[in-house]
């Protein structure tokens, strides 16, 4: 007879879900026993809960569908819960089986029981403990459908053990999806009115808005309207590069952010939420939507995005404009002493046709976005809910997905150190992933920050928080110790050298750059003259700017 997890599985599989990153316990050993029966389910085994959803996010940004995870009980769905913050930001699919004691067990408070549901509730709009082996499958099927509907989420489906090895479980068919609503025909004309009614009008381009089919329709709107296209800060899956419209990211610093708004009558959201800053700051505004400047929904995040773009094109006639498209422009190979800006300009230097970069170096990738404008094309993967630890999770779900492309993980030291043990899933299952940790020795942008927050005086014990030096972090050591292939470069020719090896080379690789801080000695007031060297593009690129960024 089948057992409630030998069904679990199948169902799953059905429905699509063929990926599964586990880190179990005892409560989990029959569906891990299951697994073994169900070749279709690649098992991808993580060292930490936290590897295990991220690598579900990274997976789902790249595959489309969701991947499953396999927890142990309350403790290990924590342990997890910072990427699962991030994943639910992203409006990305995933599916949580969270092991639980058996039904019969929960009324003696185990030393491991605790309450699963309230956990999970914190980033799974969708929670359920399965009550019975008989519907476990239904449960299951209702979860998929939970994650996959508009917009994606995360859904979390408790599976006590009991549940688990009961018996006549019987595996169910993958429910039908509906489609998410597109704009409606009101809606799509009111946004043509804001377009051609004069005044400065930018889209805010988020979610599935950021994939080239919508980039091009949105890029034949701009050149008639003359449209500014934005990105939202941290996109969950940005298509970029050569032959794809140039959108401008917004800045992570509200400052900045506020610079690249300024002036504008009109911002037209499609699926995106209005810009606000990450933090409060003294005397700031948190909405960063200027005064004066009128808010529109096209598609909102339940909403079909590449649809109602569709609409709008339609309504303005504009399906035979050629879009601007960028030239292709690769940089020259760096040379002489190391700077976190090189580094950036020797990945984009290599980068290939194809490439996926998961991106957390946030203060010393800060110009990375600048160097790769124009290289082969490439998609691009950020911190979406701003809870570091996702760069090298999220890098391994997106080389399981595609195991064809080059993966690039760009972290900083701290940022890495949170879910380290990534690299020993991509030295286990052989991913083609090269790692660069931007070694500055501190949490550099806290640095930065406790000059934002206002904070009056900063000693030596406040600035030790801060610091990662003593001792410090070799990260060829660590990389080399979980059987991935690690050098340190110390100069811009030896970090060409070993990106030459890695993209020769199938496998992992970690390369560890040591640089300084990238917004070291920066005050405040210097601010909105950084956009201004930052936006200082390729030309063939500043000519297809609309609008010159000015401080």
């Amino acid at each position: 007879m089948t057992n409630g997890a030998q069904a679990l599985v199948r169902t799953l599989i059905d429905a699509g879900v063929t990926a599964c990153f586990t880190n179990p316990g005892t409560s989990e050993m029959h569906f891990v026993a299951a697994l073994d029966s169900a070749p279709e389910m690649r098992a991808v085994l993580t060292l930490f809960e936290g590897v295990a959803t991220g690598a579900a996010d990274g997976y789902a940004r790249m595959a489309g569908k969701p991947a499953a995870t396999l927890l142990h009980l309350g403790c290990g769905l924590g342990n997890g819960l910072a990427n699962l913050h991030n994943a639910r930001k992203a409006r990305v699919p995933v599916v949580n089986i969270v092991g639980d004691h058996a039904t019969t067990h929960v009324q003696y408070d185990a030393q491991l029981q605790s309450d699963i549901e309230t956990v999970a509730r914190n980033v799974s709009p969708w929670v359920r403990t399965s009550a019975s082996t008989q519907a476990l499958c239904q449960d299951a099927l209702e979860a998929v459908a939970a994650a996959t509907g508009s917009p994606n989420a995360v859904a979390t489906l408790i599976l006590p053990a009991d549940v688990s090895w009961g018996e006549g479980a019987q595996p169910l068919p993958p429910l039908a999806r509906a489609a998410a609503p597109v704009a409606t025909a009101e809606t799509v004309t009111a946004v043509v009115s804001v377009l051609t009614g004069g005044g400065k009008v930018a889209f805010l381009l988020g979610g599935k808005a950021l994939r080239e089919p919508a980039l091009l329709l949105a890029s034949r709107i701009s050149e008639t309207t003359d449209a500014v296209l934005l990105a939202e800060v941290f996109p969950t899956r940005l298509e970029r590069g050569a032959g794809l419209p140039y959108v401008e990211r917004l800045a992570y610093l509200a400052e900045l952010a506020s610079v690249q708004l300024a002036g504008l009558d009109h911002l037209i959201l499609v699926d995106a939420k209005a810009p606000v800053s990450f933090f409060a700051y003294p005397g700031k505004k948190s909405y960063l939507v200027p005064d004066g400047c009128t808010v529109h929904t096209l598609a909102g995040l339940d909403q079909d995005a590449l649809g109602s773009l569709q609409a709008l094109v339609a309504q303005l006639k504009v399906q035979d404009v050629e879009p601007a498209l960028l030239d292709a422009a690769v940089p020259k190979r760096p040379s002489g002493a190391l700077s976190a800006d090189k580094v950036c300009q020797a990945v984009a230097a290599v980068l290939p046709e194809g490439a996926i970069v998961s991106d957390e170096a946030q203060t010393s990738g800060v110009t990375l976005s600048k160097h790769t404008a124009q290289a082969p094309r490439h998609d691009l993967l950020t911190l979406t809910g701003g809870a570091i630890g996702q760069g090298l999770p999220v890098a391994v779900g997106a080389a399981i997905a595609c195991p064809d492309r080059q993966v690039f993980a760009l972290v900083g030291d701290g940022s890495a150190m949170y879910t380290i043990q990534a690299l020993w899933t991509m030295a286990r299952e052989q991913l083609n992933v090269i790692t660069i940790v931007f070694n500055n020795r501190s949490y550099a942008i806290l640095n930065m920050e406790l000059e934002r927050v206002g904070a009056d005086t900063v000693g030596p014990i406040a600035k030790s928080q801060l610091d990662l030096a003593t001792p410090p972090l070799d990260f060829v050591a660590l990389g080399n110790g979980m059987g991935v292939h690690s050098v340190r470069a110390a100069s811009c020719e030896q970090l060409n050298s070993a990106l030459d090896f890695a993209l020769a080379h199938a496998g992992p690789h970690l390369i560890e750059v040591i640089v300084a801080n990238a917004f070291s000695g920066l005050k405040l007031k210097a601010l909105p003259h950084v956009l201004g060297a930052l936006d200082k593009m390729p030309q063939p690129l500043a000519k297809m700017l609309k609008r010159k960024i000015s401080p």
